[in-house]
């Protein structure tokens, strides 16, 4: 048993070993748009601190979803930012299961550049329409009343830049449309749709997304219109990125074989070929027959250069 289990070990280890170096070598060559989209997180942190000082509250506004839906309270408002996080590492911990499950069909380096260039889209389309008009939050710390629904003017540079982490990030009253949380929850479902294998998870990952956000509606972190409008936002910007995006590798074959080809290697191929054409080989290998030249022509057998120099003795 221990024999087992120490061979087991061992191939484990070559396993996280091999994967690591490729994805350490997919990394040197993406290493931008991954540092660009965690920068556009802090910035989108930014801009929702920042709506935070023009917010006024007032009046909840009138919601259908409010009036159908019961309100839990604000001491049950722990639900639906427990299963948001359950989602959100979730997702983070089946990224990474090329390190050490032998079923591999992605990169998690590209995997993340995906999920983040879906990310930066939808929420810079949040940005623009949170700060176009700025609604009073339904949010409990957010109401007329409450020490937090209004900020102070900043006292210097610092305090905007820290954003009273990590309290300023739980706390926001103002950006509203659209929520936050949906955009997460929606980029990675429709990720793990087009990419994951269990059927049955691909549609947990979809009955939770409309649980969340009847919580979320419930909790009245979020007016109606803020989910709906994360619904068909973030769906209809991962539908057209995702045809503009260049399509992962396949990873059913051979690694070596399906990560993408280094320049040196594209001009060695290149190379390859062009003295193929020289020789008068196809550059198809099933056309990869021996061939003469003869009179200026070129014949595939050497058979047929023998009958025709046994023609011109004849004549």
């Amino acid at each position: 048993m221990s024999l087992y289990i120490g061979r087991e070990a061992s191939k484990l280890w070559k396993r996280v070993c091999a994967e690591t170096t490729t994805e350490i070598n997919l990394l040197a060559d993406n290493w931008k748009y991954i540092l660009g989209g965690l920068i556009f997180q802090y910035i989108h942190g930014l801009a929702a601190r920042g709506v935070h000082y023009l917010h006024r509250p007032g009046p909840i506004l009138q919601d259908a979803g409010f009036f159908l839906l019961p309100e839990l309270g604000q001491d049950k408002s722990y639900i639906s930012e427990t299963l948001f996080t359950s989602v959100f590492l979730s997702f983070i911990v089946w990224t990474f299961h090329p390190f050490i499950l032998k079923s591999k069909k992605i990169y998690t380096v590209l995997v993340w550049c995906r999920v983040l260039a879906f990310l930066v889209a939808s929420q810079f389309l949040r940005i623009i329409t949170f700060y176009s008009t700025q609604l009073p939050g339904p949010n409990y710390h957010c109401r007329e009343g409450s020490k937090l629904a209004r900020l102070p003017h900043p006292q210097s540079l610092v305090e905007v830049l820290l954003m009273n982490f990590p309290r300023g990030m739980t706390h926001g009253c103002g950006d509203l449309i659209f929520s936050s949380h949906m955009i997460f929850t929606l980029v990675f479902v429709l990720t793990y749709q087009k990419y994951g294998t269990k059927r049955c998870i691909k549609q947990l990952g979809w009955l939770i997304a409309v649980v969340l956000s009847l919580l979320i509606i419930a909790s009245r972190k979020h007016y109606t219109v803020d989910v709906v409008v994360a619904w068909y936002t973030v769906n209809l910007v991962v539908f057209f990125l995702d045809k503009k995006l260049p399509e992962l590798p396949d990873r059913t074959g051979s690694a070596s074989l399906l990560l993408p080809l280094s320049t040196k290697d594209k001009d060695s191929k290149t190379r390859e070929e062009n003295h193929k054409l020289l020789n008068g080989n196809s550059l198809d290998p099933a056309d990869w027959r021996q061939r003469t030249q003869v009179n200026g022509k070129i014949l595939d057998d050497a058979s047929l250069v023998h009958a025709d120099a046994t023609a011109m003795n004849g004549a």
